[in-house]
């Protein structure tokens, strides 16, 4: 069996409002933190794979070593670069465009919330919209191919049509190798479950986007789930694949990475647990939040938490996470 450490070494430099892990403060992990990490559970997983960023990849004061070290501290398994990299890196330092180039992504995607004024206040730093657009050139100009993603809701989705007409106007589908724009509304949990009084209606998607809509034939007005699902007396199913992966906060308290980092969530903390205990629990799923999952019904969360009016554009997956989390919060 296969276990991904995720682990967040040095933190985040944006306080994005979507945010489904939720915001964490900020606090570089003490020297040795990662071998310490691997090591504790080394007795237990025949493969372990290391990452040192959770939430902005490569965020880091010396990101050629860290990934070196990442590679040498993972066992039978190396790290993946995805599609993930640092946007406030790629502004600011010459030399992390190239270290990209040698070790990949081959696409990186940035994230985009309209233009200017919507972006900076999504992202939570004055100043990010000019960084994407500008790491966006940096990126071609060193043939790297770019996707842009967009999340959208009732306060920024004028925004984001407007986006459509900067790709226009940069080329960027004549520049770029492959490139991809996408927009979605996030799954309602972390921070975005604050922002669900600005989830839009499934009829309020401007029609210029719904080209753009990820799997948009399989969204559901809330009030539809509602009816699908109110008499379903079956429960959430959440089940361990052959590849665990487990969220390593600074604090050392770990989480799956099913849903947000809250209590109900943590699995423990591997600082001050036997990892016996930890390992038995991971391997059973014994956490909270998965044990109240067994003894509610889905029909019971609908009825309790759902709203049977709300025309609210939702897939039916994240609707069942989205209550879960609601029934959590209330019963804490």
């Amino acid at each position: 069996m296969k276990l991904s450490l995720v682990v967040d070494m040095e933190g985040c430099p944006n306080r994005c409002k979507h945010c489904w892990l939720g915001h964490m403060k900020n606090s570089r992990m003490e020297a040795g933190s990662d071998e310490f990490i691997v090591n504790y559970f080394k007795p237990y997983f025949e493969k372990i794979v290391y990452y040192s960023w959770l939430r902005e990849p490569d965020y880091n004061t010396d990101y050629k070593k860290r990934w070196e070290k990442d590679n040498s501290i993972s066992i039978n398994s190396k790290p993946v670069r995805h599609e993930l990299a640092s946007f406030y890196n790629i502004v600011r330092d010459p030399e992390y465009v190239k270290f990209l180039k040698a070790v990949g992504p081959e696409t990186v995607q940035l994230t985009f919330f309209g233009l200017e004024k919507m972006t900076d206040k999504y992202v939570g730093r004055k100043g990010a919209f000019r960084e994407l657009i500008k790491a966006t050139e940096i990126l071609i100009e060193n043939d790297i191919s770019v996707r842009w993603q967009a999340f959208i809701n009732k306060e920024n989705k004028e925004e984001v049509v407007k986006l459509l007409a900067l790709i226009r106007d940069m080329n960027l589908k004549q520049r770029v190798t492959n490139f991809q724009f996408f927009c979605h509304h996030g799954s309602c949990e972390g921070e975005n479950a604050k922002l669900y009084h600005l989830r839009l209606d499934k009829e309020e998607i401007p029609k210029e986007l719904i080209p753009y809509i990820l799997d948009h034939d399989n969204e559901y007005e809330e009030r539809e789930i509602y009816r699908l699902l109110e008499n379903d007396d079956s429960f959430m199913e959440i089940t361990i694949t052959d590849e665990i992966v487990i969220y390593v906060a600074n604090t050392f308290d770990i989480y799956f990475n099913y849903t947000n980092m809250t209590p109900p969530w943590k699995i423990g903390n591997i600082k001050t647990e036997a990892p016996e205990g930890i390992v038995a629990k991971i391997k059973s799923q014994d956490v909270k939040a998965i044990n109240i999952a067994r003894s509610i019904s889905i029909g019971d969360l609908v009825k309790t938490y759902g709203d049977h009016n709300s025309k609210k554009a939702f897939f039916i997956d994240d609707y069942k996470m989205y209550l879960l989390n609601k029934h959590l919060n209330k019963i804490g």
